[in-house]
């Protein structure tokens, strides 16, 4: 990771190790950037956690991190905090009035459990899908991972529930076909 893009999200990690307290705490051997490295390095390859390089810091020490910050929301106010960066340089306003909705069915891996995937019939695909919220320049703002062969209406109900509370500003979400009876019905 860059200098530049360090010094974006580098506020959000040394605030939230300076809540952090109790056993286990006082021994910080492991730079916050080489861990969050090596999260990104684990995502964009898609290696197994206990498979990195040996130059960073020990796998466990990565996914445990990686855990907390997923549990405790650090990964989405990461995230929330560059989608308005990004938002603002585009000259538009954090909060979005308009947002866009769609699924994809996606194949899975073999090692997937059963009880987690499904048959998307129109599609013919075994796997999951994902149904996504963005705003109007393609940046997220909900997501939901489901199995294949649920409705797209299934999903859109949850997103846009998610959506309200969230991101109460939109008032126009523009969806296709399948999400009609979902968002029709809310109106």
């Amino acid at each position: 990771m860059s200098d530049a893009r360090w010094a974006l999200i580098e506020p959000v990690f040394v605030a939230w190790r300076a809540r952090r307290t109790g056993p286990g705490t006082a021994a910080r051997v492991h730079d916050l950037r080489e861990i969050v490295n090596a999260i990104l390095y684990v995502n964009r390859t898609g290696i197994p956690w206990e498979c990195p390089p040996h130059d960073f810091p020990p796998y466990k020490t990565v996914y445990d991190y990686y855990a907390k910050w997923e549990a405790d929301g650090t990964t989405e106010q990461v995230h929330d905090l560059l989608r308005d960066k990004t938002r603002r340089a585009h000259g538009r306003n954090t909060e979005p009035a308009a947002a866009v909705v769609d699924a994809q069915s996606v194949n899975t891996s073999g090692n997937v459990a059963e009880t987690s995937q499904g048959i998307d019939a129109g599609k013919k695909i075994k796997g999951r899908k994902r149904h996504l919220i963005t705003d109007t320049l393609g940046l997220v703002l909900a997501v939901l991972v489901t199995a294949a062969s649920a409705h797209d209406t299934v999903g859109g109900k949850v997103l846009l529930d998610d959506l309200a509370a969230t991101h109460p500003r939109v008032t126009k979400v523009l969806a296709d076909g399948g999400y009609q009876n979902s968002i029709l019905a809310r109106t």
